[in-house]
């Protein structure tokens, strides 16, 4: 499992967001606090609380594609 920091910012950033996690074959969750929810839902991004970070945990090793996809939402 590989994990990094996000912020999504806009509803536009979760509609991109969505779009490109939504390729991906393997399992992917946003964990805020104690809350996870399928990354590839709309509806589960939206209960979680946006103004903070959120943890995004790719259920693969070989996630480098996909962080690189989207490493415009990543944050230190």
């Amino acid at each position: 499992m590989r994990t990094c920091k996000i912020m999504l910012n806009t509803v536009a950033d979760v509609k991109e967001f969505v779009n490109l996690v939504s390729g991906c074959a393997y399992e992917v969750e946003l964990v805020s606090g104690r809350y996870a929810v399928d990354a590839k839902s709309i509806m589960g991004i939206f209960s979680l609380d946006l103004s903070k970070p959120l943890t995004l945990c790719a259920h693969f090793d070989d996630a480098d594609e996909l962080f690189a996809e989207l490493r415009k939402f990543k944050v230190a």
